[in-house]
């Protein structure tokens, strides 16, 4: 019997350490990780964007772009991937199709938007992709894509000025983005964009 309480009470201690030991796990742990969880942050991303030197930006954008699209929804998702699938194919109205299903049943997702707005450009239709742009940018205006998409319909449509606007905030939130890059060298040897 004098056995038995003995080996109780060991296990009890035991049982006691491991949960201590799970009790200060549960609130040391977080301690260590968070600095790796603000390394990811979109914002800690922005910022060190602004200030890498170019062999670091296109790392920085790709995990932008893994957080940007991301909806919280697998079948969101899907219809993201399935809109893209359907541009690289060339296939504008299915396209359309996939992302306007996406905007519709995920309207606070901005880069559905963002997409929605690529293929409804390059279908033909100005305006409703000029829209599109607009609600994506609403949503997140730090969206350096999406502003150089505006920045190049701006040119299109002759709006000069908006469209050097647009390139400048691509290459203030992005300094090494080479297509608004290559649009402002474009426009400083055509003498465009710049104040008289």
């Amino acid at each position: 019997m004098a056995r038995m309480a003995v080996t109780l009470t060991h296990v009890m201690a035991m049982h006691a350490q491991i949960l201590k030991f799970i009790v200060t796990a549960l609130f040391v742990v977080p301690l260590f990780l968070a600095p790796a969880e603000a390394q990811t942050s979109e914002t800690d991303l922005l910022a060190q964007l602004q200030t890498a030197p170019e062999s670091e930006a296109n790392r920085l954008e790709r995990e932008l772009a893994l957080i940007w699209d991301q909806s919280g929804s697998a079948a969101m998702d899907l219809l993201l991937k399935r809109g893209r699938e359907a541009l690289e194919d060339e296939d504008n109205a299915r396209a359309v199709e996939h992302l306007s299903a996406l905007t519709d049943h995920a309207p606070e997702f901005a880069e559905g938007w963002h997409a929605r707005a690529t293929a409804l450009y390059r279908a033909g239709l100005y305006g409703p992709a000029l829209d599109a742009l607009h609600q994506a940018l609403l949503l997140n205006p730090n969206n350096f894509n999406a502003i150089f998409g505006l920045g190049v319909m701006m040119r299109e449509f002759g709006d000069l000025d908006r469209a050097a606007r647009a390139f400048d905030r691509v290459l203030e939130l992005h300094p090494h983005h080479k297509r608004a890059k290559a649009a402002k060298e474009q426009m400083a040897v055509q003498g465009l964009g710049q104040t008289l």
